[in-house]
């Protein structure tokens, strides 16, 4: 068994460093891309079927996502600071990534549990954060509930997920997400219309979309047919682990907590001009997680990639990875711009053809985003590329600039300005505003690739040298 877990590892590691990055980055990016997709469908359609019940009903799942948002937060930070170690670990040879493994799924699962508990016993005041409306907290309770229990799981699926990424099985990964977000289109209707449970319908299909996803997703790990093993044996928290994973996963951590205040606000502002915004708002949120969904897929096949090359010390592979992704990411992005800009109007329509007020409100946010979505994919790129060489500093600043640095000191200004109009344009323009703290810190990665590679060369020229002398 040991021996055929070397030869995967030292296959994947001949294809870390020798497959051109035109075609390793792509192979790597398409089964997360699709994933994300997938899962970008099931929210969607959560909305989709709910839309027919009403827009406070549309407004309650909108206010919801925040609540996956609060779960994101408990599992990205150890997914995203695990697989970034986890890779240069490989990368490097060494042999401890079980143990980084294994000790950020059982974290993860704890901090669900933590949420499990403090939000089923602080329900109604929990929703009323998020935003919801005396119009629509009932079904937010609804939606909640459900959501609440299989918590523990949905932040180790964003571990596990992570993780099978950085060991280059990224079809396994896929398959995982993606079965559980197919599973949740088939049962949303099911649920919602055939036993007419309504939103708690909705719910129920995504718990269990989502227990789904972790019995596939734990399979190859359960049967050993995985590089990395999961065990509690292997759940070691050193000091080495924790600096590693919580450095560079912090970024994350700050970025989905930053994207739940922002959204808490934005829904409250919303929700305090009527539901209509609020759900025109929310619908259009979910909207954009499709270029959004091809742009961290992209990242996430990037980002392990540059990781383990810059742990095998390839610089130029590295720097290589930057210039193929940044150029690809700018290009297709435009693409999609365009394409739902031209489309805005009858994509909202879909989710209310009664509520002229959301279609144009999530038409207007839609439009927004999307000329500011080439500049968005570019930042992704660089974020990328900050977490997977360790840079934490850099990573940190761009993951919270979105929704934080550029975004909070703006959305007020423009609400009070612009009323409904400027909600719906507040994330467009912090979208361009990241450019700003973008450039320096690219300048910072690339003279950090720079110098280590002068040092390599510097190092093998003494080695030459000395044997020389000999």
């Amino acid at each position: 068994m040991e021996q055929t877990e070397q030869v995967k590892q030292s296959s994947r590691e001949l294809k870390m460093m020798t497959e051109p990055i035109a075609k390793i980055i792509p192979a790597m990016a398409a089964p997360t891309i699709v994933s994300f997709l997938i899962t970008s469908i099931y929210n969607l359609a959560d909305t989709f079927f709910v839309s027919s019940l009403g827009t406070n009903a549309t407004a309650a799942v909108s206010v919801n996502a925040s609540l996956d948002q609060i779960v994101m937060m408990a599992g990205s930070m150890l997914a995203m600071g695990a697989n970034s170690y986890i890779a240069r670990l490989l990368g490097a040879g060494e042999k401890k990534a079980s143990n980084v493994l294994s000790t950020a799924f059982f974290m993860a699962m704890a901090f669900g549990l933590v949420i499990l508990v403090l939000g089923t016993t602080f329900m109604t005041p929990l929703v009323r954060l998020l935003g919801a409306t005396d119009t629509c907290e009932a079904y937010s309770i609804q939606y909640a509930t459900y959501v609440l229990l299989v918590a523990p799981f949905m932040a180790a699926n964003f571990v596990m997920n992570q993780c099978l990424r950085a060991e280059g099985s990224a079809m396994l990964s896929m398959f995982g997400m993606g079965f559980g977000g197919v599973l949740n289109c088939i049962l949303d209707p099911i649920f919602i219309f055939g036993l007419n449970l309504g939103v708690a319908g909705a719910s129920m299909a995504t718990a269990i979309s989502k227990l789904v996803s972790f019995a596939i997703l734990i399979f190859p790990y359960a049967t050993h047919r995985s590089v990395l093993r999961i065990s509690p044996s292997r759940f070691h928290p050193s000091k080495d682990i924790l600096y590693q994973v919580i450095s560079v996963g912090s970024s994350s951590m700050f970025r989905s907590a930053l994207s739940v205040v922002s959204a808490i606000i934005l829904n409250r502002i919303a929700g305090s001009i009527s539901d209509s915004v609020l759900a025109g708002i929310g619908v259009s949120t979910k909207i954009m997680m499709f270029p959004f969904g091809f742009i961290l897929g992209f990242g996430a096949g990037f980002q392990p990639v540059a990781g383990f090359n810059w742990g095998a010390k390839r610089y130029d592979r590295v720097r290589e990875c930057y210039r193929f992704s940044a150029r690809l990411a700018l290009i297709f992005s435009a693409c999609m711009a365009v394409l739902l800009a031209i489309f805005a109007n009858p994509i909202i329509g879909l989710f209310s053809q009664v509520d002229p007020e959301m279609q144009r409100i999530g038409a207007l946010c839609i439009r927004t985003q999307c000329l500011a979505l080439p500049i968005h994919a570019w930042v992704a790129v660089v974020n990328m590329f900050c977490a997977g060489l360790g840079y934490v500093r850099g990573a940190l600043l761009l993951s919270t600039s979105r929704q934080g640095t550029c975004l909070l000191p703006i959305v007020f200004p423009l609400a009070w300005l612009f009323g409904a109009n400027g909600v719906a344009c507040a994330q467009g323009i912090a979208d361009i505003l990241t450019i700003l703290l973008a450039l320096p810190i690219l300048r910072r990665v690339l003279r950090m690739v720079r110098e280590a590679e002068e040092a390599q060369t510097a190092e093998l020229s003494a080695q030459t040298v000395k044997e020389v002398g000999v």
